[in-house]
C-alpha cells in the first residue's frame, strides 16, 4: 500500500506536470483530488499560453501598422461547421435543376403567391394540458390558421376532410407525457409529410421580457438550409407563411437551422430613441454657457422576444399524404447516420 500511495504521489507532483520531460495524463491517476489538481495546473498554464500568443499577435499588427506594411492575416479558428463533411447535395447558386424543380413542385402555387396558405392544426388523440396551450401559441404565429379538435378520427379522415375544404397544409402537435415532443407537418392534396421531433418548448408566458405580437403577418427567416433535402424542408416551412409580409407590424419568425437542428424564435423590434448628452464648449466664451448640455436624439433598434421557443429535428420526410404502412419516404434518419459530428444532412 505504501509504494502505491508513493507512486501516486509521484504521479501526480509538480515536477512533471510543470516544466518536466514527460507529461502525465490527468485520467491516468486515479486519486481524485490529485487528478483534478493535476488538471488545474494544466487547464492554467494553456490559458497563459493563449494569452502570450494573443499578445504577441497584437504586438505583430501593432508593429505593421507603424512600418506601413499589411499586417498579418488572421487565422480563422476551426468549427465543426467550416470542418464538415463533404455533400455533393449542396445547393449552387447556378444550379438550373434545382430552379427548374422549384416552379413544379408542391410549393410553387403558395410561393408563387397563386393561392393563399391555409392550415388545419389538431392534435394527437390522448391530449394533455400543455398541448393547446402550445397550440394557442401556434394560432397567433401562423396566420390563416384555424384550429379541430381530433376527436376519435383517424388521420387519414382527417387529411381526407381537410382536402375537401381547401386546406393547404395540416399540422398535428403530439404530445407524450403531457409535454409536446413531435410535429407532423402534411402538404395537401400531395404532400410531402415531414416528421419532426419538438424539444426545448418554452411558451410565451415563461419567456422572460416577453412581448405581446400584433395580428400583423410577419416577415420570415430561413437560415442554412443549404442542401437539397434542407432546400425542400424550408420550401416547406415557407408555404406555411403568406408570402406579403406586413412591415408595419414588425414581427420577424426565425427557424435557424444550425448542425440539423431547426431553432425557432419569434421576434418584433422596436425602434428605440436615446438622447446622447454633449457637452457645447466649443465656441462658447461665457462660463454659464460651458457646462450646458445639448441632447441630441438617437434612434436605436433592437429585438423583443414574443414566444413560444422550441426546437426541430427531422426525422423523416415522406413521399405524399400521411401513411404508415405503404408510404414511400424520402429520407429516413438511422442511429447510423450519427457516426460523424461532422456530417449534417439538412
Amino acid at each position: 500500500m505504501g509504494a502505491k500511495r508513493k507512486k501516486s504521489e509521484e504521479v501526480g507532483g509538480d515536477d512533471e506536470v510543470g516544466g518536466g520531460k514527460k507529461q502525465i495524463l490527468p485520467s491516468t491517476i486515479k486519486n481524485k483530488d490529485k487528478r483534478s489538481a493535476v488538471h488545474a495546473k494544466l487547464k492554467h498554464q494553456k490559458k497563459i499560453e493563449k494569452r502570450k500568443k494573443a499578445k504577441a499577435r497584437e504586438a505583430a499588427e501593432k508593429r505593421a501598422l507603424e512600418l506601413g506594411e499589411e499586417p498579418p492575416v488572421k487565422t480563422i479558428p476551426r468549427t465543426i461547421e467550416n470542418t464538415r463533411e463533404f455533400d455533393e447535395t449542396v445547393c449552387k447558386p447556378d444550379d438550373e435543376e434545382l430552379f427548374a424543380g422549384n416552379d413544379a413542385d408542391e410549393f410553387s402555387s403558395i410561393l408563387n403567391r397563386k393561392s393563399d396558405p391555409k392550415i388545419l392544426i389538431t392534435t394527437c388523440r390522448f391530449n394533455s394540458t400543455r398541448g393547446p396551450a402550445f397550440i394557442s401559441e401556434l394560432l397567433s404565429v401562423i396566420p390563416n390558421a384555424h384550429y379541430y379538435k381530433r376527436g376519435t378520427y383517424d388521420l387519414k379522415k382527417i387529411v381526407e376532410y381537410a382536402k375537401i375544404k381547401d386546406f393547404t397544409s395540416l399540422i398535428v402537435v403530439h404530445t407524450n407525457r403531457r409535454e409536446p415532443d413531435a410535429l407532423l407537418i402534411i402538404g395537401l392534396p400531395d404532400g410531402p409529410t415531414a416528421h419532426f421531433k419538438l424539444s426545448k418548448l418554452v411558451l410565451h408566458k415563461d419567456v422572460k421580457n416577453h412581448g405581446n405580437p400584433t395580428s400583423h403577418i410577419p416577415e420570415l427567416v430561413l437560415n442554412n438550409f443549404t442542401t437539397r433535402l434542407g432546400h425542400r424542408i424550408g420550401r416547406m416551412i415557407q408555404s406555411l407563411f403568406p408570402q406579403a409580409p406586413n412591415f408595419r407590424g414588425r414581427r420577424v419568425v426565425t427557424f435557424h437551422n444550425q448542425r440539423d437542428f431547426i431553432f425557432f424564435r419569434h421576434h418584433r423590434y422596436i425602434f428605440e430613441s436615446k438622447e446622447s448628452k454633449q457637452g457645447d464648449t466649443k465656441g462658447n466664451k461665457d462660463k454659464d454657457a460651458k457646462g450646458e448640455k445639448s441632447s441630441q436624439g438617437k434612434v436605436v433598434a433592437r429585438l423583443q422576444e414574443c414566444g413560444p421557443r422550441f426546437t426541430l429535428k427531422l426525422i423523416s420526410l415522406q413521399h405524399g399524404t400521411f401513411d404508415a404502412k405503404g408510404g414511400e419516404y424520402e429520407w429516413v434518419h438511422k442511429p447510423e447516420m450519427d457516426t460523424s459530428r461532422r456530417r449534417f444532412f439538412l
